[in-house]
């Protein structure tokens, strides 16, 4: 069995993953073609009113998630400000 030097076998590497993302890259454009390539249409914008009444019970859920994930009590979470992202 032949020997292959180090740079041989990158190259096949690196030439195998590029052939593989251009396959994707031509089979999405193809299925993207085939179903339409219509963007779904927008959700409509949530009424900012029903979210102030929740603030207080998302404030409570997101420190319990924390105090959860850091395993402490929830006594020790102080959330000073919440922004929307």
């Amino acid at each position: 069995m032949p020997e292959y030097g180090s740079l041989f076998v990158c190259l096949m590497g690196m030439g195998t993953v590029f052939f593989g993302l251009i396959c994707l890259i031509v089979l999405t454009t193809i299925m993207g073609k085939i179903v339409g390539g219509r963007p779904a249409p927008a959700a409509p914008a949530p009424v900012a009113a029903a979210q102030e009444g929740n603030r207080q019970e998302i404030a409570a859920a997101v420190s319990a998630a924390i105090a959860e994930e850091l395993g402490t009590s929830i006594t020790g979470i102080r959330i000073v400000s919440m922004k929307k992202l």
